[in-house]
This record gives structure tokens, sequence and C-alpha cells, in this order.
């Protein structure tokens, strides 16, 4: 999730949440879950890249951040001090809504089981964030789906455009 409107920073409340070191984004889905189904007051959850163990919630109030992590798998407990957004902002890395991401771009996958394979996109879809892939090393094709954010475009297919297809 990308972090709330740009405004009063002093205001809002963060929390760090423990979690199993590379068990973030399983967490974050859960997280996400919960404070949708429990209508709870959590604005944003974040995962910083290179940072494991760890993911910070933005919420109304403790109790919101406790409740979205209650009985979660892979949560260890959210650590008893605040977190000024200060303190994580070098973390953070401002993100566009729109990706530039298309069909047929050769993309590097930058996370989960499948990380720094090569793969070629064949479908996007913007709503969930998601873009199925095929992986280029692989001997027979197989569509994968990951999160937008789980690639990196490395090689753009513009030949495709300018030259008239032969066959």
């Amino acid at each position: 999730m990308a972090m709330a409107e740009e405004g009063n920073r002093e205001n809002e409340v963060i929390f760090a949440l423990r979690t199993t070191a590379n068990r973030e984004d399983q967490v974050m889905d859960f997280i996400t879950s919960n404070a949708k189904k429990k209508k709870l007051a959590v604005y944003a959850v974040i995962r910083p890249h290179g940072m494991r163990g760890y993911i910070f919630l933005e919420a109304g109030s403790r109790t919101d951040a406790e409740q979205a992590a209650f009985n979660v798998p892979y949560a260890r407990g959210i650590l008893p001090h605040n977190i000024q957004y200060k303190e994580i902002e070098h973390m953070l890395e401002q993100v566009k809504k729109e990706m530039n991401i298309q069909k047929s771009d050769i993309v590097e996958i930058i996370s989960g089981p499948f990380k720094r394979e090569n793969a070629k996109v064949t479908r996007i879809d913007k709503q969930k964030e998601e873009v199925v892939v095929e992986l280029l090393e692989a001997a027979v094709p197989i569509p994968i789906t990951v999160k937008m954010d789980a690639v990196k475009v490395i090689r753009r297919d513009r030949e495709d455009e300018e030259k008239p297809k032969e066959d």
C-alpha cells in the first residue's frame, strides 16, 4: 500500500510490527485484509525494502494497529514506542500511481521465490496491481502472477511497434 496523502505528518501515528524474516509480504496481506474486514483505522502498511523482520503500520490508534495484527501468522508483536515519520522517511520512496509496465516488456523479478529471474509480461491487471509473466529460462512457459512492485522493467520491445511484422 502507498503512504496516505501528503500532509501533516506530526499527527500521524506509525507503529513498528515485528515479523518473521522474509514473511513481511504475507503479514502485510493478512493485516490489510483484517483492517478491511474489521473496518479499522489503518491508513497504510509499509514494507521498507532492505529491512527484514519489520513492517510499519500507519493507524489511527494503537488499538487499531493491534487489532489489525491480532492472530496474524508470522506477526511477532508491535513495538512499545511509536515511530516518528522522520525516522523512516529515508526508507520510503515515492511510488508513482501509474506503473510504467507494458505487455511484452522484459522484466526482472525483484522479490519472491523467483527473485532475480527474467520474465516476459503477458498480461497486466492495473486494478489488482498485478502482472502475469512467463519466465524466460523455463523449458515450458508457465504464467505466474506477481505484484507490480515485485518486478522492474529491464528491456522494452519498442521494435515491435515501429517495424511491420514479417511472418
